[in-house]
């Protein structure tokens, strides 16, 4: 199961990427990855076909093991992660669940 985080773009807000990519990321790994954790992708939106802003600051991909894996390492960890939101933005994050097709 693939899990989206998603950053959507907004007025006036903040997204350090660099503490994003050196600080929260390596978080994430580290507390879920014995739980259930498999690969993290991170993407940043450049753009839309259409040549306008893409509507999210940043996607990241997380694949669990099972929804029940990403369960247990949010009752385990999820205080430490989703505490850790505040220190990188002010965006509200929008979560997905999705299961793979190909």
């Amino acid at each position: 199961m693939i899990v989206s985080v998603m950053y959507p773009v907004g007025p006036g807000q903040k997204f350090d990427t660099d503490y994003y990519m050196k600080s929260h990321i390596p978080l994430v790994n580290s507390l879920f990855g014995p739980l259930g954790l498999k690969h993290t992708q991170v993407l940043q939106g450049t753009g839309s076909p259409s040549g306008d802003p893409a509507g999210f600051l940043v996607i990241a991909l997380l694949d669990f093991e099972s929804a029940g894996a990403f369960k247990s390492a949010v009752d385990a960890h999820g205080a430490a992660v989703f505490g850790d939101i505040p220190k990188f933005t002010d965006v509200q994050p929008a979560i997905q669940f999705n299961d793979r097709l190909a």
